[in-house]
């Protein structure tokens, strides 16, 4: 757990410029009281202490702002930036390094039994608002933009955008070197074609 613990800290720090101090963020991060409430709430969940779960995850709602039901199967390094808003629904799988802003919800659609909300890749960013419904895919190294609406599968290294989300392809890297006001050189790299 505290290996855990350490990791996450690390990934915050590495991406949010504003976190300069590991103490800041252990204690003044919701994302950090969110995902060790959750810890505490999976294992209780594991054990099938469905009530003890759901209440340490509610007690964790009211504090940060960010519910996560105790079934869910978050890998290391997720960070929530902000928090607010976040919901993340029982079968949702997250895998390691993701960030999260806040608004975003990764639930279901209706009332379906069994497999029924995302599951994530590996280092993909969510931005804010964005909602992911359903037993969808997303692949690894995906970019969600902020407010879209994802209904289908997103596969790894992809971008997707709008309501409903369609997929931006990647285009190979270009190099753009650039003096700003001051005469220095700046390089772009742009990815990114719509």
């Amino acid at each position: 757990m505290f290996r855990n613990l350490r990791y996450d800290i690390e990934n915050v720090k590495k991406n949010d410029p504003a976190a300069r101090t590991s103490l800041e963020v252990l204690l003044l991060y919701p994302s950090m009281y969110a995902l060790n409430f959750y810890r505490i709430s999976h294992a209780f969940y594991k054990i099938k202490l469905f009530f003890i779960a759901r209440l340490i995850s509610q007690i964790a709602r009211f504090l940060t702002g960010i519910e996560i039901h105790p079934g869910a199967k978050i890998g290391r390094g997720l960070f929530i930036d902000h928090g607010m808003g976040v919901v993340i629904g029982e079968t949702a799988e997250i895998g390691n390094n993701v960030t999260i802003y806040h608004g975003v919800t990764l639930g279901g659609t209706g009332k379906e039994k069994g497999k029924r909300h995302p599951t994530v890749g590996n280092n993909v960013f969510i931005g804010a608002g964005a909602k992911i419904l359903g037993p969808v895919l997303i692949g690894d190294n995906v970019k969600i933009g902020a407010n879209s609406v994802v209904l289908t599968d997103v596969p790894a290294q992809s971008t997707a955008v709008g309501v409903p989300a369609r997929i931006i392809a990647k285009k190979p890297k270009t190099i753009i070197e650039i003096s700003d006001y001051q005469g220095k050189k700046r390089t772009i790299y742009n990815e990114m074609t719509i």
